[in-house]
């Protein structure tokens, strides 16, 4: 697709395009520059690879890097080494797209700005190995001594009020009430909490302009009906097995369904410490019948259209708007969901209030960890909820290779509701949880080292080389 934009020519290959015809289409069009947009962690390795295809290929046009997974950090360590004929640049949001290519471009300033960038990707990468030293872990066995113990003596696991799954799609405004603006303006570089953000002493005045922007364009896609809200929730019988949680078809609990693989955390954080996985927080084989609860919601049919439209006409900012909206939405889905399964569709906190500052605080009973969130790192396990749910049927939602789920403004995950049950980041891993991991997963050990590469406490090409001296 090709588009004006700005007084640019931009090219636009979709999701998920191989590097082999990236490049081939830069040729083709005698490109100025190529960027690439990474939305989940495999995308990380990508574009690594793609910048070593232009490297080898002979290219030396500038190389852009932005997307929600990468960072200043990552492309300065990882990127950059690995493109030294052209510059490789990190560009925070879409928003300051037009100023760096513009700055790229510009025989008298891109001579200034790649030496600049490279002389901070340079401070950047001494700067991170010094912090590269080697971090304590515990051994997987006495992680799981140390799992996060709850007394399932006596306590009765909530029942849902059905077993499977159910659709909804609720309008746009009944999603409104429950949007968390903070994150909005932080994809705009302003940084507060909503509402004092509005009152800021250095940032209020542009704040307060971009939300009456935003409200006035949220007004029209909701009365308009811009962009289409379609989700699927589902609840099991479950019951933990060691770090897998198994989902069975039924109460009689004898068919198994599915099985959800956890992750545990390692690292060493000394005596009277515990290291958690997801299924410390459901009730063991044999000590009562408990339950999950997972979820896929999307609030971005007909984004891509409506983008498209803002694009065509030379419009970027409202492009963006959009977009930033779409995806307010999606999480608004998620929070209307929750609230909907904690007090009516699971029941387990039917009094609670709905008002949007506490869901927002996440000062309620139970959790909805992601699949490639801290809790649970690995993307893959969104293929395994995406069939629990059916949710390519019940949603048009789709997952692409690398998991990124598409619409882009969608949200899943899994849904825990023991009281004591709560976020935390697995950290890195090392070998003996990566090799048992793989055996649950039924994966060789490289694919568990490809798809887990983000959290590994080791370099597995050196354990490679190691295993073939």
């Amino acid at each position: 697709m090709v588009l004006q934009c700005n007084n640019y020519e931009v090219i636009d290959l979709g999701v998920m395009v191989p590097a082999d015809r990236i490049l081939d289409e830069a040729r083709k069009h005698k490109v100025d520059m190529i960027g690439l947009s990474g939305l989940i962690t495999p995308s990380l390795d990508e574009m690594v690879f793609v910048a070593a295809e232009m490297e080898r290929q002979g290219f030396t046009i500038p190389l852009l890097i932005g997307g929600a997974t990468t960072s200043r950090t990552h492309t300065a360590v990882k990127i950059e080494p690995a493109y030294s004929k052209g510059s490789t640049t990190y560009v925070l949001d879409a928003s300051r797209a037009v100023g760096v290519v513009s700055g790229l471009l510009s025989a008298s300033e891109r001579d200034r700005l790649q030496a600049e960038t490279r002389a901070e990707y340079i401070r950047i990468r001494e700067q991170y190995a010094r912090g590269q030293t080697a971090k304590a872990r515990t051994s997987l066995a006495e992680a799981r001594q140390k799992k996060f113990a709850i007394d399932w003596e006596g306590y009765v696991p909530p029942k849902p009020s059905f077993i499977g799954t159910r659709t909804f799609e609720p309008s746009l405004a009944e999603l409104v009430p429950f949007i968390d603006w903070s994150p909005f303006f932080a994809s705009w570089e302003l940084i507060g909490r909503f509402p004092q953000i509005l009152e800021d002493d250095v940032v209020g005045e542009a704040a307060t302009e971009l939300y009456r922007e935003a409200r006035e364009m949220l007004d029209k896609v909701v009365a308009e009906k811009w962009f289409g809200a379609r989700g699927v929730i589902g609840f099991w019988p479950a019951q933990a097995q060691g770090d897998d949680i198994v989902l069975y078809t039924d109460d009689t609990r004898t068919a198994e369904l599915s099985r959800l693989h956890t992750l545990r955390q390692q690292m060493d954080k000394g005596a009277g410490k515990t290291n958690a996985a997801l299924a410390d927080f459901v009730a063991p084989i044999g000590q009562g019948g408990d339950y999950v609860g997972g979820f896929a919601v999307t609030a971005g049919h007909g984004e891509d259209e409506i983008v498209k439209r803002f694009k065509d006409a030379g419009d970027d900012y409202s492009a963006i708007m959009a977009s930033a909206l779409a995806d307010r939405l999606a999480e608004a889905f998620a929070e209307w969901l929750h609230y909907k399964a904690r007090v009516e569709l699971w029941g387990y906190a039917p009094d609670e209030s709905a008002d949007a500052d506490v869901m927002i605080a996440e000062k309620y009973q139970g959790i909805r960890p992601a699949p490639g969130y801290p809790a649970q790192p690995d993307h893959t396990e969104k293929g395994t909820l995406f069939q629990l749910l059916d949710a390519t049927e019940q949603t048009g939602m789709i997952l692409t290779e690398s998991y990124a789920m598409s619409p882009g403004a969608a949200v899943s995950g899994l849904y825990f509701s023991h009281p004591k049950s709560h976020y935390f980041g697995v950290g890195k891993v090392d070998l003996d949880q990566v090799e048992d991991y793989a055996r649950r997963k039924g994966w060789d050990l490289a694919k568990a080292e490809k798809w887990l590469a983000p959290i590994l406490n080791y370099d597995p090409g050196a354990r490679a080389r190691e295993a073939a001296a």
